[in-house]
């Protein structure tokens, strides 16, 4: 299957199974962390949004490091970040009982604080390009490491402040695996991650030969349709916690997986090793950066205005203007992206 349907047909199944896997993945890691009596606000952000992250990690590594796709795996962290982001309008969407951002907690401002800071470390790095090879530590970028220190910081600060004022949502938490033993719940994680990974990995090589099919730029099949793909655990995760009405729990997991995809990055640089990654790729994936950088500024503000207004019932303005960057960014990597 190596034609156009048959390369469709393909990339649809990874997509499935990264779907199907992903949730599975993301409640037994509930599961795990319900039993080992992680808080819900620390488990959400920690666990769940590193585990929805897992086919990001496997796409970045299989990308960078085998197939020698760089601008793949920036586009997959990268759109990623504004994917996930465009997860919190389609909740804003359906929440018809109350506005989004005035029914859950702002502890949530200070991850999207942290991830504007990682987003504006890898920016700087895209905007200098190699202008910063001579400050790279064994073909490594410099800000790597930067990154990663950041990321580590971020989740000791969360962890801080969630211990000072608590979860706020702590008493509505349920055990949803009360009958799950933990045994079993390893087992079915670790399952899941195999899945998850194995059809990441294989991800890259499909969306490759999309791109070469279909005439498409590897950024803007990497930035719109391996992220989108990648995005699926994080999705899975959000309606999930929509329907139980664990929403604090879907935002936590959106901007956990955000600071975690930037982590990512450094590991992705790791495994490329012609040199620092973001000083190989494409330019027009700052504009990733900033679009991202202005979606999370939009939710800071969300959360701290916690508005209550609605464009003609539907969304938050705010979610509007996170709807607009969205369709912005999307027509900037068709038109301007790098092979």
């Amino acid at each position: 299957m190596n034609g156009m349907a048959g390369s469709w047909i393909q990339f649809l199944a990874c997509m499935a199974v990264i779907g199907y896997a992903g949730g599975k993945l993301a409640r037994y890691g509930d599961i795990i962390g319900h039993k080992t009596g992680w808080s819900g606000n620390l488990a959400g952000l920690l666990l769940l949004s590193t585990v929805t992250s897992l086919p990001e990690l496997a796409t970045g590594i299989s990308a960078a490091g085998f197939a020698g796709k760089p601008d793949i795996a920036a586009g997959d962290v990268f759109g990623s970040c504004v994917f996930n982001l465009l997860i919190l309008v389609f909740l804003d969407t359906l929440r018809r009982k109350e506005p989004l951002y005035d029914s859950v907690s702002q502890n949530h401002i200070l991850s999207g604080a942290f991830g504007v800071g990682l987003l504006a470390l890898a920016g700087v790095a895209l905007v200098l390009g190699k202008r910063l090879d001579g400050a790279a530590l064994w073909q490594v970028g410099i800000v790597s490491p930067l990154l990663v220190i950041l990321y580590v910081l971020a989740m000791r600060a969360i962890h801080t402040q969630d211990k000072r004022h608590g979860d706020e949502n702590r008493d509505q938490e349920q055990d949803q695996g009360g009958d799950v033993g933990m045994r079993r719940a390893i087992l079915m994680y670790a399952a899941s991650a195999l899945a998850v990974v194995a059809a990441g990995g294989y991800l890259p090589f499909v969306a490759t030969r999309l791109s070469e099919l279909m005439g498409w730029e590897s950024s803007f099949v990497g930035t719109l349709f391996v992220a989108a793909a990648t995005s699926m655990p994080e999705l899975s995760v959000a309606i999930t916690a929509l329907r139980i009405g664990q929403v604090d729990m879907a935002v936590g997991s959106i901007l956990g997986s955000n600071m975690f995809n930037m982590a990512m990055l450094a590991v992705d640089d790791v495994a490329y090793r012609p040199g620092p990654l973001l000083s190989q790729v494409s330019s027009v994936h700052a504009v990733s950066v900033f679009a991202a950088l202005a979606m999370s500024g939009l939710v800071i503000a969300a959360l701290v205005t916690r508005t209550r207004t609605r464009v003609l019932g539907i969304m938050s303005w705010y979610s509007v203007g996170a709807l607009v960057l969205f369709g912005l960014n999307s027509l900037a990597q068709h038109r301007f992206g790098a092979g």
